[in-house]
């Protein structure tokens, strides 16, 4: 397993110096790396060049969605036997790729084996330690991986690839339907990447938010029914705690002065969400139900016109 072939998939847009970094942690320890840009304007072609990189770019006209990113630097890939997906505002850590063969080595039906991604500047903002938060899912057999992981080529290219339409979540999408072929997605204990969220305000956080409600919603409009119940219970979470409830407060304030008290279900559960991951968890988690509501709204509004959605860009 250690003499395993891997090329590396970086994928970015005006990341700068966060690419160059990128870049550099894999540089001898893939056999390719292939770098795709879609549509910088701060040099990062001329630099991933400059490091060894093959630059696939991708052409604008088209909508950009990181799924068709992925696929185009897939599309140029050798057969290798792994292919490693990285962000480019994401540092691969010294030891990943050994850990990650060895995590394939000890789960023969793996097709994706996914580590520890941290956020590098935990301390800059309490949305990097949010993110970073995130980022910390349980060691063990999972459904889903994020954008660094490590995949098997051939199991990827047999289902077809990301789905280039999905604007957010298409990593859970792919382990969705590699689940169906018989794979298995494993996180094991073990660094994985230094990644650079760069959130410092309220709106990045707010959009990131909607972001996810709009991926809840898409994911469960094509897979809640089935066995999986794909991010069904994500999707009802923010209907619940971002549409229903408030205007069961409101409906029950009209009838009663009192029925503003119901409002109070709000700190309540911020209490008890901070009980477990501290106050600052439990104040955005319930505060980011009502972005996450937003993007459900909003994706249900586009399919209702027939319209598709640009990215919700955060940073």
């Amino acid at each position: 397993m250690q003499d395993a072939v891997i090329d590396a998939v970086v994928i970015g847009r005006n990341e700068g110096a966060r690419l160059i970094g990128c870049l550099q942690s894999l540089q001898g320890r893939v056999r390719r790396l292939v770098y795709v840009d879609s549509g910088s304007t701060d040099g990062s072609v001329a630099a991933a060049r400059a490091l060894g990189a093959d630059v696939v770019a991708l052409d604008m006209r088209q909508n950009f969605t990181a799924a068709r990113a992925r696929n185009a630097g897939l599309a140029v890939l050798d057969a290798p036997e792994f292919v490693q997906f990285v962000d480019g505002d994401c540092e691969v850590r010294p030891g990943w790729l050994t850990a990650a063969l060895a995590g394939f080595a000890a789960h023969p039906a793996a097709v994706v084996v996914c580590g520890r991604r941290r956020e590098r500047f935990v301390q800059a903002s309490v949305y990097n330690r949010l993110a970073d938060i995130e980022w910390d899912t349980p060691v063990g057999q999972a459904r889903a991986c994020g954008g660094d992981a490590l995949m098997r080529f051939a199991a990827v290219q047999a289902v077809g690839g990301y789905d280039a339409s999905l604007i957010a979540g298409e990593e859970p999408e792919l382990c969705l339907r590699l689940a169906r072929a018989g794979g298995e997605i494993w996180r094991i204990d073990a660094e994985m990447t230094l990644h650079d969220a760069n959130l410092q305000r309220f709106g990045q956080w707010w959009r990131r938010m909607v972001r996810a409600g709009y991926a809840f919603a898409e994911g469960s409009a094509r897979y809640g029914a089935a066995p999986e119940r794909h991010w069904l219970a994500e999707t009802r979470r923010a209907v619940l705690w971002g549409i229903a409830l408030p205007v069961a407060v409101v409906v029950a304030a009209v009838i009663h002065p009192l029925g503003w008290l119901l409002a109070l279900i709000y700190p309540a559960q911020m209490w008890r969400l901070a009980r477990r991951g501290g106050w600052a968890w439990g104040f955005f988690t319930v505060i980011g139900k009502f972005a996450e509501a937003r993007g459900v709204v909003s994706y249900w509004v586009n399919r209702v016109r027939g319209r598709g959605r640009g990215l919700i860009e955060y940073k």
